[in-house]
């Protein structure tokens, strides 16, 4: 059944918001009961520890536990949002409640990833709420009275935004909400609070989060479509989508440390995400199932790092070695979800890659296709080359682990998701991404 919301409202769902409603609530449910494992092992290190330090130490578990549920409840109240004022403070929510769980150790390198994840997502913030002011500027009635911004209103055939001051809120609103959404060059606070933040809470703001970011950037692409400028913005976001890819490239060619690894990885699908929602038409029915895909995949490797970590206890992927080894099962985990994230079939990333190509094939943009094409080809030289020498090799812990079913159960049910969407897209998810990415401007 469609989701039913009226212009006036604040609070609804439409097709997108249950689209990424629903995938937020199956990654949290998934990260809880990795959860439970996580705790556990952190508990056990706390006792064993000769230095303070840690979650245990300083803070009680209940205390990490509410900013996750509040959390979870800010990113919900950013799907649900119907109104643009609103989207801006759930978004600047998110960052609030997250920040506490990314300095979960205490330590001096996560207090700085902290403070720049602080810092530089307020600065995007500012950004996007001078773009809402310039939204309420451009929304005025004949008689020069306000519209509300909700985007039911927004997106009715009545209204007639002024369109020079649409368009300046829709470029200020990209770069405020492509700042939270780590799309180069803003994306520096990214690497460092991915990496420093604990498996379970990377698994949330690399497959949740970003959503919220890009939920934003679709909805004042909803609004220009509908006032007939959707293609005012198409160049930006094609040269945003492919800055990203480029620079995650760059910084993935001999990268040393995994977990910032698996951030820049996120840099460069943010990319892809917002390529797709640039070059249109089909390529924003692939960037909305591309989302559903990178999500999936990695919160899979997220978690599979928290794994890796706890045994080897170094992110430097020059200390791990033989994982397949040492932790079979996470080894292999590890293995699918490199395959996976890096497009390669049969999974649905590959599927997902594919119509993103099909669209700048179509639209006749040959050198973006080409050049999507190449970056494609390095990240996945490059992540091959860390990964496998990790998975292979002598390993540096003879002795085999055995492996928690809490620790591998909610990574290996993520896979099966990821490699089911490669063979077959369920015929109501199919019709809600159908539905969005027409909401949106697609086809």
């Amino acid at each position: 059944m469609r989701p039913v919301v009226h212009t006036t409202d604040w609070l609804g769902l439409d097709e997108a918001g249950l689209l990424f409603l629903t995938l937020t609530s199956v990654l949290f449910l998934v990260v809880a009961f990795y959860a439970v494992y996580y705790l556990r092992q952190e508990a056990r290190s706390a006792q064993t520890a000769t230095q303070p330090g840690g979650l245990f130490n300083n803070t009680p578990e209940a205390v990490f536990v509410a900013c996750l549920l509040a959390f979870l409840a800010t990113m919900t109240l950013v799907v649900s949002s119907r109104h643009f004022g609103l989207l801006w403070v759930a978004i600047e929510a998110t960052t609030l409640t997250s920040a506490p769980l990314i300095y979960f150790h205490r330590h001096h390198r996560s207090l700085e990833a902290t403070w720049k994840y602080l810092l530089l997502c307020s600065v995007g913030i500012a950004v996007a709420l001078l773009g809402n002011f310039f939204l309420a500027v451009a929304a005025k009635n004949g008689s020069g009275q306000p519209l509300a911004l909700t985007f039911g209103v927004l997106t009715s055939p009545d209204v007639h935004l002024n369109p020079p001051w649409l368009k300046a809120a829709f470029l200020l609103i990209l770069v405020g909400f492509g700042t939270k959404m780590g799309l180069a060059p803003m994306h520096t606070w990214l690497p460092d609070a991915h990496s420093e933040a604990p498996s379970l809470v990377s698994a949330l703001l690399s497959g949740a989060l970003l959503n919220c970011a890009f939920l934003g950037i679709l909805r004042i692409q909803q609004v220009c479509a509908a006032a007939g400028i959707a293609a005012f913005g198409q160049d930006a976001l094609i040269a945003f989508g492919l800055l990203s890819m480029a620079v995650a490239a760059v910084f993935i060619l001999g990268q040393t440390d995994f977990k910032r690894m698996l951030a820049y990885s996120s840099v460069e699908h943010m990319g892809i995400l917002i390529l797709g929602l640039g070059l249109g038409g089909v390529g924003l029915f692939g960037s909305l199932l591309h989302a559903i895909n990178h999500s999936l995949t990695k919160c899979l490797l997220f978690l599979v790092a928290g794994n890796i970590l706890s045994v080897y206890t170094s992110k430097s992927t020059a200390d791990v070695r033989g994982v397949l080894q040492t932790l079979p099962v996470s080894g292999a985990l590890w293995l699918i979800g490199f395959l996976a994230i890096t497009g390669s079939p049969p999974f649905g990333t590959f599927v997902s890659e594919l119509l993103i190509l099909k669209a700048a094939l179509d639209g006749g943009h040959l050198w973006v296709a080409a050049l999507y094409l190449l970056l494609l080809a390095i990240i996945f030289i490059s992540m091959a080359s860390l990964v496998l020498r990790m998975v292979q090799g002598r390993t540096s812990r003879p002795v085999l682990i055995r492996e928690s079913w809490l620790s591998v159960a909610p990574a290996a049910v993520l896979a099966g998701l990821v490699l089911a969407l490669g063979f077959y897209l369920p015929p109501f998810l199919s019709e809600t991404l159908h539905r969005a990415s027409v909401l949106f401007g697609g086809a």
